[in-house]
């Protein structure tokens, strides 16, 4: 018995922890912000540019130390080889080992080493641009798709309250048929306009599903089937950016954003370029220092005997002869470009065009942003006044669907004519929320150019 109570309890707590872990829980648009950060792959991409321009100022703080190199080498020489130690050809093998280090320093190649440094350095803030420009353009389309999403719930409310009512029209209907007290016309125009709310609300529901689905694929999210979001609730209020001057926003965009940043960023990098290019054409000095040494495994001459023959022994031993055989060797040298199949002028006329190309990016950078600032402002502005604009309608057709239920209730409509009062009741009602939802990304927007970070507001 006691057995079994345990079990029935081993039971009962597994089914609890998979109970709990198959609910979804909702996600805020501050939660699916922060996990696209994490998780999207642009983004991912972006960070590791990131740490590859961080090894490029690596490379650049190495060109500044000296080179220092080993080497060693073991040989066999077989055939007709001169005897060192006699100094006669025979057939022999003999064997060799010798050892070195050899090092180098740049004391100076036309400043191309500091110019390569400064070079890095802004290749990692242009990187670093890169990454926030591309965390604030993925957070714009989560927000985006975030909206879309709850418009979109929105809608599907108002589809199936139609359809509710409808549904209750058409039993009224069909019980007014059977007493005669209507034509049977208008049960039948009933039964359409429930067919066609059905059809109204699978639209809704699907489209429900891909904002959905296209939300997951954004957060590279693999189970879309229990995604969700919480049902919150965003008013369309006046946003402080919007009382600023037109001019006083392109200002502050001028600031805040990294676009301009990243050119700016740019035509540095392409001048830097192009010093390192002209560096090329100048004189190079490099210090050099070698240190070598040898061993031989042949026998060495210690003498002559009475019939004029060299007396042999054998070789000494490994360190005696390193000892005895090391060497230094050190110096300078300069190198001056005098012909080298025009690289290095051709490196420099390169860079020239690159440089004017950054010139002409950064230029182009600021209209973009200009006319991206004015464009975000009238939009705004815009969907400000289509969003009053759906508000009067709506209280002009709820006024005008209260009527004819009236004028229903007392038998001067017919069902047809109700139907028709309240699809347009419902299309305002969804029209309120399509142009309160695209203003209120409209005017994320115009914050995101201010300087609001985007889950400030929302």
């Amino acid at each position: 018995m006691k057995n079994k109570c345990i079990l029935i309890c081993l039971i009962g707590l597994f089914l609890v922890t998979n109970l709990g872990w198959s609910q979804t829980k909702p996600w805020t648009l501050r939660e699916c912000v922060e996990f696209a950060m994490k998780n999207n792959i642009s983004i991912q991409q972006s960070e590791l540019d990131l740490q590859a321009s961080q090894l490029t100022k690596k490379d650049a703080i190495g060109n500044y130390l000296p080179n220092l190199n080993a080497n060693t080498s073991h040989s066999w020489n077989i055939g007709l080889n001169q005897n060192i130690t006699t100094g006669l050809l025979e057939n022999q093998t003999t064997q060799y080992t010798s050892a070195g280090l050899n090092s180098n320093v740049t004391i100076y190649n036309g400043l191309q080493n500091y110019n390569r440094l400064r070079r890095s350095n802004l290749s990692i803030l242009s990187s670093q641009y890169q990454l926030a420009k591309m965390k604030d353009d993925i957070g714009l389309n989560v927000a985006n798709s975030y909206l879309q999403i709850l418009f979109n719930k929105e809608n599907l409310k108002v589809q199936q309250e139609q359809l509710a009512n409808d549904e209750k029209q058409l039993k009224r209907a069909e019980e007014l048929v059977k007493v005669g007290a209507v034509p049977r016309g208008d049960l039948l125009d009933a039964q359409a306009t429930v067919a066609a709310d059905q059809q109204r609300v699978i639209a809704a529901e699907n489209t429900l599903f891909l904002s959905k689905l296209s939300m997951t694929q954004l957060l590279q999210l693999e189970d879309f089937k229990n995604f969700d979001t919480a049902d919150t609730s965003f008013e369309a209020v006046l946003s402080l950016p919007l009382s600023e001057t037109p001019e006083t926003i392109l200002a502050k965009a001028k600031q805040e954003r990294v676009e301009l940043k990243i050119a700016r960023t740019n035509l540095a990098g392409a001048e830097s370029d192009l010093k390192i290019a002209k560096g090329a054409l100048q004189p190079s000095i490099v210090g050099f220092y070698g240190f070598g040494t040898r061993a031989s495994y042949a026998d060495r001459i210690i003498g002559v005997d009475a019939n004029g023959s060299f007396i042999l022994t054998g070789p000494k031993s490994l360190i005696d002869q390193f000892s005895d055989n090391k060497g230094h060797n050190f110096g300078f040298q300069l190198s001056i470009p005098i012909l080298n199949g025009f690289n290095a002028s051709n490196a420099v006329s390169r860079s020239k065009i690159a440089l004017e190309r950054s010139k002409i990016a950064q230029k182009q950078a600021e209209l973009d942003l200009e006319r991206n600032v004015f464009t975000a402002i009238t939009d705004a502005k815009g969907a400000l006044n289509a969003y009053e604009s759906a508000r009067s309608a709506l209280r002009a057709r709820r006024s005008a669907f209260e009527y004819a239920q009236e004028k229903f209730n007392v038998g001067m409509m017919n069902s047809f004519e109700l139907s028709q009062a309240q699809t347009l009741y419902s299309n305002a009602q969804s029209e309120l929320i399509r142009t309160k939802y695209d203003y209120i990304f409209k005017v994320k927007v115009v914050e995101f150019y201010f300087g609001i970070p985007i889950v400030d507001k929302l």
